[in-house]
């Protein structure tokens, strides 16, 4: 029989160490053991939902490996042969909970108990209140997202290494991580990673798998599966701040509808205002729709077909320019009719009435306040949501800054004058965002997909920004020339 002391130092393929190992060479089993249990007990914790159980599992799975060494037919799919022998295991363990009530998750408020006389290295590494909120962050995340992101963690976050272990390309791996990251709460994201990292299974769990191995390979074995349970339900985040993230991108929404229906409800002429109600339903159908299902619909399509993420930020790109487009030429041609129709009516000799009727100082400040909100509080949101706090308040300052200069700008002037002035102000408002995303918005991608502007520039690069930038201030001039009136003579 071959000895430790007569084996090579290193084994490099895993046919050899299958050899090794039926043999009876233990010291060849622990490598295998040492190479694949990052993988086994990702498998079973990401099923199981409990560290103790994991490990249980895993070691199982390593001991039957052992007993039917024998049955492998073709060492060089060893880890595939694992996965289905963890797998199988798995699915016995849950079948069997389902039928003993003993298995049903326990609230965190019970699991304060004397510690065991000989814990785990799990249960050293993290207390079971940890575990509990681990699991917590860890199961709402979907299977196919949550499975690669606990071995990410456990197999010192490379990329390359989950992507062997479970047969997919780097490109679907990255899609994977980026997606698991956001789906997890922003405030338990670094417990969970340095949670994970810190109960890898290391030196301690080989040497107990070794430590339960018969004398012989073909000797019979058994081991225990624990009884751990599951952690419970997700937790649910505070209500205040929940209700609040969910308000605050539709405060500039808001902003716009009151400030639009504002101006149509100080229309005089009836048919003026009929069109202006129109106007108003269509455009802001069209935003609500576009900014709300049409998105879902786009990311529920990205994760059907499993789209790249290099296909997912150009198909984003093109998605919001279509939309930027299509708003610029309804803005176009609103300002272009409004502008039409003051010039008709202060031309018109014996108007009975003026077109609108003046606002009052409040109603004005108002109506000036939703227009600026609707401009530039998405801006905030997102600068804050990436916390670039600097960029949040700089942009705050902007549209503080600007507002007041048009109320005041356009303060006393009414008709044509008020209109040209507002086309001004509304032309510079805009230069300032496409400027600030210019600046930011690969800062703010790399931020929310939690990764380095390099990674960014590499699935979007910098020039696409400035480019669509282009594109549309090009397709508003278009819009500009073709809606413009023709002089009769």
């Amino acid at each position: 029989m071959m000895t430790t002391q007569t084996m090579p130092a290193i084994a490099n393929s895993d046919e050899q160490l299958v050899e090794w190992s039926l043999t009876g060479d233990r010291d060849a089993f622990r490598k295998i053991v040492e190479r694949y249990q990052s993988l086994v007990c990702s498998i079973t914790y990401n099923a199981t939902g409990s560290l103790t159980l994991s490990e249980d599992l895993a070691q199982e799975t390593f001991l039957a490996a052992w007993k039917q060494l024998s049955e492998l037919r073709e060492p060089a799919h060893l880890r595939a042969w694992l996965c289905g022998i963890t797998r199988f295991l798995v699915g016995k363990q849950l079948r069997r909970q389902v039928h003993e009530p003993i298995h049903a998750a326990e609230p965190l408020e019970t699991l304060h108990e004397p510690p065991s006389p000989d814990p785990s290295p799990a249960a050293q590494a993290v207390s079971r209140e940890e575990e509990a909120i681990l699991w917590r962050a860890l199961e709402r995340v979907p299977d196919a997202y949550r499975e690669p992101l606990i071995l990410f963690y456990r197999e010192q976050q490379s990329v390359e290494r989950v992507a062997a272990e479970l047969e997919l390309s780097e490109d679907a791996v990255k899609q994977r991580l980026s997606r698991g990251r956001k789906l997890l709460h922003e405030e338990v994201i670094a417990f969970v990673e340095g949670t994970l990292s810190r109960t890898a299974p290391g030196q301690a769990f080989s040497g107990a798998v070794l430590a339960a191995l018969p004398l012989a390979a073909g000797s019979a074995a058994t081991a225990g599966a624990g009884l751990g349970a599951k952690g419970t339900a997700a937790a649910k985040s505070g209500f205040l701040a929940a209700w609040l993230a969910t308000l605050a991108p539709f405060i500039g929404i808001f902003g716009g509808i009151a400030s639009q229906w504002l101006v149509i409800r100080a229309t005089t002429d009836a048919r003026e205002r009929r069109l202006q109600k129109i106007w108003f339903t269509v455009f802001w159908v069209f935003v609500l729709v576009w900014c709300m299902p049409a998105k879902f619909a786009m990311k529920s399509l990205s994760q059907h077909f499993e789209w790249s993420d290099r296909t997912f930020f150009a198909a984003m790109a093109g998605f919001w320019w279509f939309y930027a487009a299509v708003a610029a030429t309804f803005t176009v041609a609103w300002f272009r009719h409004r502008l039409a129709f003051y010039q008709q009516t202060e031309q018109t000799i014996g108007t009975p009435r003026p077109a609108m009727t003046p606002m009052k100082t409040g109603t004005r400040a108002g109506m000036l306040t939703g227009v600026y909100l609707a401009i530039f509080s998405w801006l905030v949101y997102v600068a804050w949501q990436e916390n670039d706090r600097i960029s949040a308040v700089i942009v705050g300052g902007t549209m503080l800054v600007l507002g007041l200069w048009h109320f005041f700008h356009v303060r006393g002037k009414t008709g044509v004058a008020a209109i040209r002035a507002g086309i001004g102000h509304f032309a510079l408002c805009w230069a300032a965002v496409f400027g600030i995303l210019n600046l930011r918005l690969d800062v703010w991608l790399a931020a929310a997909h939690s990764c380095s502007l390099a990674e960014i520039h590499s699935l979007l690069p910098a020039w696409v920004t400035p480019v669509l930038t282009l594109a549309l201030l090009l397709w508003a001039g278009l819009v500009l020339a073709l809606t413009k009136p023709v002089r009769r003579g």
